[in-house]
């Protein structure tokens, strides 16, 4: 199936195969207005906590869970269907940003209607999602972003932390908003907005989505949120220059390839 959207990887050969292993495992199912997925990367041991934390509805509407196992599955698959989600496996891990937008793709083909990213690792909140989702709901807001500048901060990084900021002051400036947090895993948005947007990086995704959505437009905003410990899994973007690097590198590609007058304001309402 051609969705006619933007979202790169369409004919990807490990898109293709994994989609069609989804539709033989659970055929055409509506996964229902909300739809939450996680990329998954060997996270046997944190993913069933996770899971378990995502509430079955928000505001009413049903959240469907979508898990995209990144590579070789390490069991993380058997536990997230036990515990209910639909499962995509890709057999070749090729990055966070890849299977995140193939799980935006499965998503939107089968009828979401608002998406949520959210990590594997345990360092998000479920419990934070209806705060995100309010905005979305209400027709406020395209694209809702969790801050730990306007949340908590439980981890202790401190040259991760001030690499944030520097971050967040790089993107504000490019994206003509103010941006208080530019790499949180927890985000929601329309279908729209997934499917305009151009996402192309197989990493470092966070940057060109959030900036793609704002060069794009779209209503952005954020809202407080929580980063947490890590308790099982360990970061596998690098060290701490590398990863700043490499983020400020999605940056400015994306602004090159994406710039244009913005055309929607930043809207961001603390709650």
């Amino acid at each position: 199936m051609s969705l006619g959207f933007r979202l790169l990887g369409e004919n990807d050969p490990v898109d293709l195969a994994a989609v069609a292993e989804f539709r033989r495992a659970y055929g055409s199912p509506e996964l229902g207005s909300v739809a939450v997925i996680l990329p998954a990367y060997r996270e046997v041991e944190s993913i069933g906590d996770v899971l378990r934390e995502i509430p079955g509805t928000v505001d009413g509407r049903k959240v469907a869970v979508l898990v995209v196992v990144d590579g070789p599955d390490d069991g993380t698959s058997a536990i997230a269907r036990a515990l209910g989600a639909y499962v995509c496996v890709t057999g070749t891990q090729r990055g966070q940003g890849a299977a995140l937008r193939l799980g935006y793709r499965l998503a939107i083909a089968h009828g979401a209607a608002f998406l949520v990213s959210l990590d594997a690792d345990g360092q998000y909140d479920p419990a934070e999602l209806p705060r995100l989702l309010a905005p979305l709901f209400a027709d406020e807001a395209d694209f809702v972003s969790g801050s730990r500048r306007l949340g908590r901060d439980e981890t202790t990084d401190r040259v991760r932390s001030l690499g944030v900021d520097v971050l967040a002051k790089l993107l504000s400036a490019i994206a003509g908003a103010k941006v208080t947090d530019p790499a949180f895993g927890l985000r929601a948005m329309t279908a729209k907005v997934a499917s305009s947007v151009k996402l192309q990086q197989p990493q470092y995704q966070a940057s060109e989505l959030l900036l793609g959505a704002a060069l794009g437009g779209f209503r952005i905003a954020e809202r407080p949120a929580t980063i947490r410990r890590r308790t099982a899994s360990s970061s596998r973007k690098g060290g701490n220059l590398v990863y700043g690097c490499r983020f400020v590198g999605v940056i400015l590609a994306t602004w090159w390839r994406d710039r244009q007058p913005v055309s929607a304001g930043w809207h961001r309402r603390r709650r």
